[in-house]
């Protein structure tokens, strides 16, 4: 009998320690680089401190370089939990069966991208996307971007009837909406196109002299930015996690947090919501 005990605890001990640890793993979050990363994590700093206190469990935010990374971080468990942009989302879900989305800013359900202009094009307010456009430069912002690349590229290609490399004499991809903005104010582009919440909050900041840039042409509305919860998480943290998520970010109303987004409020969402931004990724091959 002692023989055998002494041949089963050192298995047991491992799994009992194992245990503890396992339960205490952090829930961890992160979200696309649509602004400077210092920016970011100012940001979701704050909101991983209230997620925290609602959910009572470790959360932790974790910045990415790119869209891209943070979709990987997400297919690859890195993170459990993501603020994502609509294209970036719809990526997400799909490389991981059973995610969610859970909710999106009050403001997401109608989003709309500004193509801007500098003052040296000639091209005045609510010009629209027109043929004295052609043969201009031209920046996006990131690759993954719905309201820097995808919904653009759309209008763009439904405008000009084909892709933008044809239109423009230079296209570029800044990085973010904030360098979006700032390249073409300063003229390093004639055109560009940003999400619109950036433009407003860049303009109210004083960071933009609308003598040197101009917003031309503002895109019909679609759904953009969400979060997006893992599938599967419940087995990890205990079920109904997922849901207890949802309600934490919908009840999060302290005006603070609300203005680092930034949003008025969120709503709930699901994945089929965003079904219009998968079919336009599927036409223009830029979903995988």
């Amino acid at each position: 009998m002692p023989q055998r005990l002494s041949f089963v605890l050192p298995v047991a001990l491992p799994l009992l320690l194992a245990a503890p640890l396992a339960a205490a793993a952090p829930f961890v979050f992160t979200a696309i680089p649509d602004e400077d990363e210092t920016r970011l994590q100012q940001r979701f700093q704050k909101v991983a401190d209230y997620l925290a206190d609602e959910l009572e469990v470790e959360v932790r935010f974790v910045p990415v370089k790119s869209y891209a990374a943070a979709v990987t971080a997400f297919r690859n468990d890195q993170v459990q939990l993501a603020w994502f942009g609509g294209l970036s989302g719809v990526q997400a879900r799909e490389r991981v069966p059973g995610s969610r989305a859970l909710a999106q800013g009050v403001e997401d359900a109608e989003f709309r991208t500004y193509f801007i202009a500098h003052e040296s094009t000639g091209l005045d307010e609510d010009t629209g996307l027109v043929d004295a456009m052609r043969d201009m430069t031209f920046t996006f912002g990131s690759k993954g971007s719905t309201s820097g690349r995808l919904m653009p590229e759309h209008y763009l290609r439904e405008a000009f009837g084909e892709a933008p490399e044809a239109v423009f004499s230079r296209v570029g991809f800044s990085g973010n909406h904030s360098r979006t903005a700032s390249l073409v104010a300063s003229g390093a582009y004639q055109l560009g196109a940003l999400n619109y919440t950036v433009w407003e909050n860049e303009l109210e900041a004083g960071n933009i002299d609308l003598d040197g840039v101009e917003v031309v042409w503002k895109t019909p509305t679609y759904p953009d930015y969400q979060w997006t919860i893992r599938g599967g998480i419940d087995e990890r943290f205990g079920e109904g996690f997922a849901d207890r998520v949802q309600q934490a970010l919908l009840d999060m109303d302290d005006p603070d947090l609300l203005e680092s987004f930034p949003r008025s409020g969120f709503i709930p969402v699901d994945n089929d919501d965003y079904e219009v931004i998968r079919q336009v990724g599927q036409q223009l091959d830029i979903l995988d």
